[in-house]
């Protein structure tokens, strides 16, 4: 029987794969150094065929002239990859309504597993490829990823086309206060705890151990550019799954939970 794992066992990692700093790209700037100062560069360069690692050591001018590239389009594309983006921990989550929340999830966490996991598991391949013979443990990594990535699409189509709806179906009679609203808890009931319980819980399962194969995300000492970039992506993906599975289990169900269970009682 595998141990629960709860929400708050659950933190982002302290210390980053790579540490985010400003950076200028100039013409004479080289890709390596591009990559390696800000991980989120490595997906404009793979986009355009562009090596990053250990062939990456050529400037930007020299690169878009080979590539038939412009280089103020590419540096365009860099610093939009790069532009700083936060969201404020000062967010009222708990006050805003069960439509706003359930829309907010999609389009910001939903939309970034579907956008970035594909990438991640791209450079995964390229990555442990190369590297698996003098680091054994990337291969149970991969797989990892690759199991997660399998769990989590059906999860995301499960909550856009059952759960949500059905969560602001109660919610909407329950603010209107709905005459039919018990019955509707009664014949439409879904398995909202289940989500919480199962689901959910089989997600934190596999964070705990990427942290515990990669260290919390940091990478050997003089290791090449792309195991820094593989752990900074998956670290990235660790700290939005955490946001995403918090706003969904300590405000969105609960909230969903609390509205059921007043309906019954009318």
């Amino acid at each position: 029987m595998p141990k629960t794992i709860l929400l708050t066992d659950i933190k982002p990692a302290e210390v980053g794969a790579m540490f985010l700093k400003p950076i200028q790209i100039g013409r004479d700037s080289f890709v390596t150094d591009i990559v390696k100062q800000d991980y989120r560069t490595a997906a404009v360069f793979q986009r355009h065929g562009i090596e990053y690692c250990c062939g990456g050591r050529w400037p930007l001018s020299i690169i878009c002239e080979n590539k038939g590239i412009e280089l103020e389009d590419l540096r365009v594309e860099l610093e939009n990859a790069i532009r700083p983006l936060q969201v404020s921990s000062a967010l009222p989550f708990e006050e805003w309504s069960i439509d706003f929340l359930t829309d907010y999830i999609m389009h910001v966490h939903h939309q970034y597993l579907r956008d970035n996991m594909p990438f991640i598991e791209t450079h995964l391949e390229r990555f442990v490829t190369g590297h698996s013979k003098k680091y054994p443990h990337l291969q149970e990594l991969q797989k990892l990823f690759r199991d997660l990535q399998a769990d989590i699409e059906p999860h995301l189509r499960q909550e856009e086309e059952v759960l949500f709806p059905y969560v602001r179906q109660i919610a909407h009679a329950y603010d209107d206060s709905e005459p039919y609203a018990g019955l509707l808890v009664r014949t439409l009931r879904k398995p909202v705890e289940s989500i919480m319980n199962q689901e959910h819980e089989k997600i934190m399962q596999f964070l705990t151990r990427m942290r515990q194969l990669t260290h919390g995300y940091t990478p050997p000492e003089n290791a090449c550019v792309s195991h820094g970039v593989a752990y900074s992506l998956l670290q990235e993906l660790d700290n939005d799954l955490v946001q995403h599975l918090y706003l969904e289990n300590e405000v969105l169900f609960p909230k969903a939970i609390a509205m059921e269970k007043e309906l019954l009682k009318r």
